[in-house]
């Protein structure tokens, strides 16, 4: 069994201790928090799961990564901290841990990113012997592997389109979606997430992957962004009102141009509630789904919609991530150490899990 911590436990946390502790080769020992309240409580109350898991929160991170756990799922948000996950996870490679997080999108593409976030963990990795993979779903799965494994049952192929299709109101970051994607916001704020080079910053590295993985050269990546506005007042089940003429639906591209066309194109389709922009793409059913388009001969499309947590598709999105990054530890821990991306660690399937029951 490999020794194995969750730092964090939010969306991404909770679903990682569950996986963890449903991964035949892995075994819960630590999971660290940064809210005082949650010290002391069992990993299982906190994962939202039945029962106890035996693991109780702690915020001491020095006696946990002491311990010397081979591997360390690393949950706590990076995007608005990017310097302190940085920290945080350099810290974990260097006590020799495997570490798996979805929090530095630069680092999607760790062979284009930049300097200042390669070198440390690089001298981590050399100092300590642990590795890094960084992936998530949307950067992540659904924008690299699966456009990638799709394109092989083509026999042409003329473009690849990813789009992710949500209704952020069912997105438990309140925050992240008011603030920095700017829902609910007037029209000429502007967005963190949405300024000029930021959606390359985070995207343009899953464009890269996708093209190293099809054997082409980009040109450069563009990005085009529309915004529209609510028509009127709405009231979310979950994230409260947003006021008629505030932002109510982005759309964005990040395109990936070869021989002058946008040949690989990730999409982003995000709504505060389904009555605002319905001209635009909407998905299959229910609040979201994530889609690949294969443009060529055949056509193929692909949607793949996930639920967790009370039948909630961001949930379901969260854990289809933390099921790539958890089930990716064993095949880490056997490899020598390193710093990885998508396409060097594969999908593994979900051996030993087949009737395997959740707590």
């Amino acid at each position: 069994m490999i020794p194995t911590v969750v730092w964090g436990t939010g969306n991404i946390g909770r679903a990682s201790i569950r996986a963890v502790d449903a991964h035949p080769a892995l075994e819960l020992t630590g999971v660290l928090v940064h809210d005082p309240a949650k010290v002391g409580r069992d990993a299982a109350a906190l994962a939202g799961v039945e029962g106890e898991l035996g693991v109780a929160a702690t915020d001491d991170v020095e006696t946990v990564l002491a311990a010397g756990p081979r591997a360390v799922v690393y949950a706590a948000s990076g995007d608005i901290r990017p310097a302190d996950a940085l920290a945080d996870i350099v810290r974990a490679i260097r006590a020799g841990a495997v570490v798996v997080t979805p929090a530095l999108y630069a680092l999607y593409d760790q062979r284009n990113a930049p300097e200042e976030l390669r070198e440390p963990v690089l001298a981590a990795i050399a100092e300590g012997g642990g590795s890094l993979f960084v992936s998530g779903v949307d950067p992540g799965w659904g924008n690299d592997i699966l456009p990638l494994l799709i394109s092989g049952l083509g026999t042409t192929v003329d473009a690849v389109r990813c789009q992710e299709i949500f209704d952020y109101s069912t997105y438990d970051q309140p925050d992240s979606v008011r603030y920095l994607v700017g829902m609910g916001q007037p029209m000429d704020y502007q967005p963190p997430m949405l300024a000029p080079s930021v959606p390359t910053m985070v995207w343009g590295g899953q464009v890269r992957l996708i093209a190293r993985g099809l054997g082409v050269d980009l040109d450069e990546i563009r990005e085009t962004l529309d915004r529209r506005p609510l028509e009127e007042t709405v009231t979310t089940r979950a994230m409260g009102e947003f006021e008629a003429g505030t932002q109510g639906a982005v759309r964005f591209e990040v395109q990936g141009i070869v021989d002058g066309e946008p040949r690989i194109v990730i999409e982003h389709v995000t709504r505060i509630h389904a009555s605002c922009a319905p001209d635009w793409p909407t998905p299959p059913s229910g609040d979201g789904a994530h889609r690949v388009i294969i443009e060529g001969r055949p056509r193929i499309e692909v949607s793949v919609e996930a639920t967790d947590e009370g039948e909630n598709r961001s949930a379901g999105g969260n854990a289809t991530a933390v099921g790539r990054l958890v089930g990716a530890i064993d095949w880490l821990v056997d490899a020598k150490p390193g710093l990885y991306d998508a396409l060097d660690v594969p999908l593994r399937p979900a051996t030993g899990k087949l009737g395997r029951s959740a707590r």
